[in-house]
């Protein structure tokens, strides 16, 4: 590949080394910061080997409170070359590392919030430079950092699948979609759990160098330039539950042990001793999902469970978990995890092999 057939959207100042800063602090998950620092490390090897550029495209700093070693979370020692302060004008890309988790998030667990995501100064520094760097993005629980900056507010937005509600909780002027793997929203990039980052830095070389560099990188570091489906693929989908209702938890947990019943909304409102319109809307009100969205998310935990440890067939799983009929369940998976029963099978059995994919 030559400069001259780099994809037609390629930018004119191709030639223009980009330095990226990724933020980090004590905790910070380290995927979180190798994952996107690997891709733009890659594609700096890749573009001088095609003939693209002579020298690395990229720059990566990596940005603490004050230079110096930072231990990760899971205790890794990585060494700040600067202190985020230190850096404002010459960012192209400013990327918030994860690792961040709200304090009282796991019960019996004591995990506080890192006094840096509190900071003022911090808070500042970040709305300072987004209106500065072309690229604003976060990765995983990274969101936290950007929502309680502000710049968030009225934006579409994701982070880990575990950890949406509490960001929608947390910052209710926040859009958040929790099943997209990344989001942009203007200059404003979001991404999901962990190796989502990996992601998030696929499409930001996309967008810089084209498709083609895109995508030698992604299969050099054995990824796919775009993955199939969403986050909900990979959680345990019900982590909603009702917050003030001990009455409506149990029916959660009820229609979660029996998915083959009849729950339609009328049953279900009839089991509170409420209309349904008046059920629909508390359920609604408290879980942040309709009584047919749950239901169906029920029926698909079920149906995921024995896709994964089973070799039921797909009609018989359809059956055991409510559905009844393959199609309806195909179509069920489809529009709430981006793949079918079978493609879904194929990932997540044991006996998955990643050959049957790449």
């Amino acid at each position: 590949m030559t400069a001259k057939n780099l994809a037609p959207n390629t930018p004119a100042h191709q030639s223009q080394v980009r330095r990226i800063g990724i933020l980090i602090y004590s905790g910070a998950e380290i995927l979180d910061i190798a994952g996107p620092s690997e891709v733009f490390s890659f594609a700096n090897l890749m573009l001088i080997l095609k003939g693209v550029t002579k020298e690395p495209a990229y720059i990566v700093d990596v940005l603490a409170e004050q230079a110096g070693i930072v231990t990760t979370l899971m205790g890794l020692q990585i060494i700040a070359t600067h202190a985020y302060n230190e850096v404002s004008d010459d960012l192209d890309t400013l990327i918030i590392a994860g690792g961040f988790v709200p304090a009282g998030f796991f019960p019996g667990i004591e995990v506080s919030d890192p006094s840096i995501f509190k900071g003022t100064v911090l808070m500042e520094w970040i709305r300072t430079m987004s209106t500065r760097v072309r690229r604003l993005a976060s990765v995983c629980t990274g969101a936290f950092a950007l929502a309680e900056s502000g710049i968030l507010n009225g934006r579409k937005a994701t982070t880990h699948w575990d950890f949406c509600q509490r960001l929608a909780l947390d910052y209710p002027e926040v859009k958040v979609e929790p099943d997209q793997i990344f989001i942009q929203d203007d200059n404003i990039f979001t991404s999901g759990g962990i190796t989502s980052g990996i992601d998030l830095a696929l499409t930001m070389l996309e967008e810089d160098w084209g498709h083609d560099i895109a995508l030698a990188v992604a299969r050099y570091i054995v990824v796919f330039l775009k993955r199939q489906g969403g986050q909900s693929q990979f959680s345990s989908y019900l982590t909603t539950e009702a917050t003030h209702r001990p009455d409506l938890r149990e029916l959660q947990t009820w229609i979660m042990e029996h998915p083959t019943e009849d729950l339609r909304v009328d049953v279900l409102a009839s089991r509170m001793c409420m209309s349904a319109r008046n059920f629909a809307r508390l359920f609604s009100a408290e879980t942040g999902m309709t009584p047919a969205k749950y239901v169906e998310m029920a029926r698909i935990d079920v149906a995921r469970h024995y896709l994964e440890t089973s070799e039921l067939s797909i009609e018989a799983i359809a059956e055991k978990s409510g559905f009844y009929d393959a199609e309806r369940m195909r179509r069920s998976f489809i529009r709430q995890l981006g793949v079918n029963p079978k493609n879904y099978r194929d990932r997540f059995t044991r006996h998955y092999s990643p050959t049957n994919e790449m």
